[in-house]
């Protein structure tokens, strides 16, 4: 595929939609990418394993729409990686990212996520096979700024500078240490502090990677404020319980470009093309409109458009008209 389609992973990164497990699948990409042509999308995390091994070759299933599109991969066999990456690269992917980031005890018991940041050497000789796999196409790393009782300030910039020897120049920082021992994934999203200034402090001393950041970040207002500072911001849940508030005016506050969207209501009515040929294809209305529930947070309605999505999409035979029942509550309470 050429790179005019794949578009341009590191520009894209000025701001992207973090890898969300049960969440950033192809119909929530496809909704985010209704309201915003330049960010950066990546996929759930998929384990090396289950692409080599596995026979799981599905799961890197996309659509060229939602470029540019990068896929995370979790795993710490070089050479399974190595495999993975070309599958990623041959599937049409923009980017291939390994993931050092992810707490779970199941992550933890697989020998990769945030645990890999004990073993910095391993990450680097991970990210050089591959490299070497993937061509033109550009690899990246996710990670923490440490683990349990290690020093962010010395573990950080030791663990990018293994990234850099191995040839990587972009990485996204979550600015909040991960707890293997104590804490559930879900408290590790909030509970760590925040350290904003030492993921800062990585931009000057590392001046030729492109750096993201990633944690806390609510509003496309925190997200430029973060751009100050840094190369790329990547939003997690803000942008999945919230999406219109980060992705409906990103591409003109962000990029420079044109918004695709002009509000709301349209950005539900895209997806309608999207909803309606996944039923043709037998899938079921709530796995699309389940990413959908968060749009009209914040505002009158908002309740009635939650409630009116999840119950009809259990109906049996549920179909579009569950989308047209729920806009037009919302439209109604707005009026």
């Amino acid at each position: 595929m050429t790179s005019d389609v794949r578009k341009d992973p590191c520009a894209a990164s000025r701001l992207s939609v973090a890898p969300m497990m049960d969440w950033t699948d192809r119909h929530c990409r496809a909704f985010h990418r209704g309201m915003s042509r330049q960010v950066l999308l990546y996929t759930e995390m998929v384990t090396s394993a289950a692409l080599v091994r596995g026979g799981a070759a599905h799961l890197l299933d996309f659509d060229a729409k939602e470029h540019p599109v990068a896929l995370q991969l979790g795993g710490s066999n070089p050479e399974e990686l190595s495999r993975a990456t070309e599958m990623a690269v041959a599937r049409g992917y923009a980017e291939v990212n390994l993931n050092v980031g992810c707490p779970s005890d199941r992550v933890q018991s697989g020998s990769f996520g945030a645990v890999l940041m004990e073993q910095p050497a391993l990450v680097a000789d991970c990210l050089r096979a591959m490299r070497m796999a993937a061509g033109d196409v550009p690899v990246t790393v996710k990670c923490r700024i440490g683990v349990d009782d290690q020093d962010p300030a010395q573990v950080l910039p030791d663990f990018l500078a293994h990234v850099h020897d191995a040839g990587v120049t972009r990485a996204t920082v979550h600015a909040r240490k991960a707890w293997l021992k104590g804490l559930s994934p879900k408290e590790n999203r909030d509970i760590p502090p925040l350290d904003y200034p030492l993921v800062h402090a990585m931009v000057a001393r590392f001046p030729d990677m492109h750096l993201s950041i990633n944690g806390g970040i609510l509003t496309l207002d925190d997200a430029e404020a973060q751009l100050a500072h840094m190369d790329g911001v990547m939003v997690g849940r803000a942008a999945y319980h919230d999406p219109a508030e980060i992705l409906l005016r990103a591409d003109s506050r962000i990029f420079g470009t044109d918004d695709p969207c002009p509000d709301r209501t349209a950005a539900a009515l895209a997806m309608v093309s999207h909803i309606e040929t996944h039923l043709d294809q037998g899938g079921k209305l709530g796995q699309v409109t389940r990413h959908m529930l968060g749009l009209f947070n914040g505002l009158p309605g908002a309740r009635q458009w939650r409630r009116t999505l999840s119950e009809g999409a259990t109906r049996p035979g549920a179909g579009i008209e569950v989308l047209h029942e729920a806009l037009g509550r919302v439209q109604d309470l707005a009026a």
